[in-house]
């Protein structure tokens, strides 16, 4: 019995640092790719060689972790689902053996905390490091700007438990929740992140569906857009007789595109942006359904392993992919729409043009929204993979009518963007492709005026 022990305790030691090792090369790979972003935007006039220099490389670093915290934030959900379809359909294959349940709730527990060590300690500390100077009085240096930095983390947690003690104390009266007022860390940091997530998917709610709709934009600025019924002789015999026609209307990039570029790529990527969005919207529509017949359909933790016991989706590893993709899709589209809104188009980072202070800000930002999006995907109902770790212990997740809002609100609100941005969209392309956008079809009699033909005299339109 006492070697039977002894074996499965060194079994459950190299397993765990099986784990660990994966974590790590998972957490390296992330951060190489985090610091090289971060450095492609990095101001470069901020490298200098003093003591400002030390106190930005610390924040580069700070800041870098924090962007490498939030990339394993946004593939959490997309690891675990394949892992569990890979699991299904191996059960007993040796080379993915070291793919287990352990080892997506330890993932899943060590994005739950360094999201709340990036969130109130590492960004507060690299910020307020950023901008100390040391006390009046005191020697200046590196330590002196460490001792302020400290001092103002302190005042700040203070400030924030104090606010959290009174908000707690006036939601909840009862004498449990009075007595847990008095933990810590069962109470005050769960609680916290809890609120913090509750704004990230809020956040999420607001950025997502301007995003969906900015797609169409962002993908045809970067696309050349098909010509149809399109006058190029007329166009070149303007564009011969001003430079700056040549610059708006025939650029390098439309000279090297090819005609399959054109007018193959384009329509096929218009049309799967429109596909994801309409699914998307799709499975929150059926989610609300769900929600009110079903309670099963209510967000909520794992506590067990259950990983590898049963496809989350009906049609298999097929439904699995278009999760994952719809994930990723969602991502990326509330990244653009959180840049899209007037309040943040000035903190959009910009190539070798960006300060430490702006890119604290935009790692911030990123990790809210990047830990919320699980959540987002499972309240929607984008996926069924059941929230593990902390992320499925959040107080708000379990009122029904905070999820049943949330899902109306997403729904009605990407579909009214879609349908302003595809009237507007749509009719002004129709127009140019018929050639009618030259006429004036307003009743306004100020919008007549007069333009230069090709010959240089004046035509009214």
């Amino acid at each position: 019995m006492e070697a039977d022990e002894v074996t499965i305790r060194e079994q459950n030691f190299h397993s765990q640092v099986r784990e660990y090792t994966i974590c790590f090369l998972l957490f390296a790979v992330l951060y190489i790719v985090s610091y090289f972003i971060i450095t492609r935007y990095k101001r470069k006039a901020d490298e200098q060689e003093d003591e400002d220099a030390i106190v930005n490389r610390i924040s580069l670093f700070l800041s870098t972790f924090t962007l490498a915290v939030s990339a394993g934030a946004v593939l959490l959900l997309p690891f675990s689902i394949i892992s569990n379809e890979i699991l299904l359909s191996f059960p007993q294959n040796y080379y993915i053996q070291w793919l287990n349940g352990s080892l997506i709730h330890g993932l899943w527990n060590l994005a739950s905390l360094f999201s709340n060590l990036c969130l109130f300690v590492l960004m507060p500390f690299a910020f307020f490091f950023l901008e100390s100077e040391g006390f009046a009085g005191l020697k200046k240096g590196i330590r002196a700007r460490i001792l302020e930095t400290l001092v103002m983390l302190i005042l700040l947690a203070l400030l924030i438990l104090g606010i959290v003690w009174v908000a707690s104390a006036l939601i909840d009266n009862d004498a449990a929740s009075m007595e847990s007022l008095y933990d810590l860390w069962e109470f005050y940091l769960p609680y916290l992140y809890s609120c913090i997530s509750l704004m990230g998917c809020l956040l999420l709610l607001l950025c997502t569906p301007v995003g969906l709709s900015r797609m169409f934009t962002v993908m045809g600025q970067l696309l050349v857009k098909p010509t149809i019924l399109e006058d190029l002789d007329e166009q070149m015999y303007i564009i011969t007789l001003e430079e700056e026609a040549i610059q708006r209307k025939l650029n390098e990039r439309r000279k090297k595109a090819s005609a399959w570029e054109r007018n193959l790529v384009y329509p096929a990527v218009m049309i799967l942006l429109l596909t994801e969005t309409s699914i998307s919207v799709l499975l929150v529509a059926l989610n609300i359904l769900y929600l009110l017949v079903d309670e099963t359909a209510m967000p909520k933790g794992s506590g067990g392993p259950g990983i590898g016991n049963a496809s989350l989706s009906t049609f298999g590893f097929v439904g699995a992919a278009l999760e994952i993709i719809l994930i990723f899709y969602l991502m990326v589209s509330s990244v653009v729409g959180f840049y899209s809104l007037r309040f943040f188009e000035n903190f959009t980072p910009r190539k070798d043009d960006t300060t430490m202070t702006k890119i604290i800000g935009n790692c911030v930002s990123i990790l809210v929204l990047s830990s919320a999006l699980p959540v987002m995907s499972r309240t929607l109902g984008i996926t069924r993979f059941d929230l593990l770790g902390d992320f499925g212990r959040f107080n708000w997740l379990g009122n029904f009518y905070i999820v049943l809002s949330y899902n109306l609100l997403f729904a009605i609100v990407t579909t009214l963007c879609l349908v302003r941005k595809f009237t507007s969209a749509v009719r002004e392309e129709l127009l140019k492709a018929l050639g009618l956008d030259k006429l004036n079809l307003s009743n306004n009699p100020r919008d007549s005026e007069t333009k230069p033909s090709a010959n240089g005299h004046q035509k009214t339109l």
